[in-house]
């Protein structure tokens, strides 16, 4: 960054660190040990949709990576769409299997990088669940490099557990790399996974 950048203000963007998903494992102690939430097995990845052969085959590469993975247990990585017009990859695996999960997560974001799609990727998920039915995911930031909570209410509607989100940020403070502006917590209705 040179001195113009400072002086107008400009910042540099924060490179994405996809190794930050690795944390999540540990994360997830905390969050059990904390809030009760324990993984259900379930993540996705999130990008704009792509059409054309380069993703398609793309696509076939990180199936064929993930299909050969023997404790996948023949449940395939699906490609989804959602209400919005998103692509999600998602990926589901026993409740126990959350660094299984997390390589999954890990290897279809590298695939997509390194085939030239790093700019459509949007975020990742992992999803969690506590003993009265409350869902909540712990959301990555491609672009930013950043975590954050998001915890729909159950029933009709698009509504948000706020306070759930805020102590969840609170108790993983030490554990994940949070995203501090809260206006980047971009709701994920109806994601795949969650």
């Amino acid at each position: 960054m040179g001195f113009l950048d400072i002086l107008l203000g400009r910042t540099k963007p924060v490179a994405p660190d996809l190794d930050q998903l690795f944390a999540l494992p540990s994360a997830a102690v905390t969050l059990e040990a904390a809030a009760g939430f324990t993984p259900t097995g379930g993540g996705a990845v999130c990008f704009a949709t792509v059409e054309g052969a380069a993703f398609e085959q793309t696509h076939r590469e990180v199936q064929a990576l993930l299909d050969a993975d023997t404790d996948r247990a023949g449940v395939p990585v699906e490609l989804r769409q959602d209400d919005y017009g998103y692509s999600w990859l998602v990926s589901q695996r026993p409740s126990d299997q959350l660094p299984q999960l997390v390589n999954d997560l890990h290897a279809v974001n590298s695939s997509m990088e390194v085939n030239g799609f790093g700019p459509q990727l949007l975020c990742s998920l992992a999803a969690f669940e506590d003993e009265r039915g409350r869902r909540l995911a712990l959301v990555y930031l491609y672009k930013r490099g950043t975590f954050y909570p998001f915890a729909p209410l159950p029933g009709s509607g698009e509504r948000r557990d706020s306070a759930l989100e805020l102590q969840v940020k609170a108790v993983l403070a030490n554990d994940l790399r949070i995203e501090q502006d809260l206006s980047r917590w971009f709701p994920v209705w109806g994601a795949p996974g969650l």
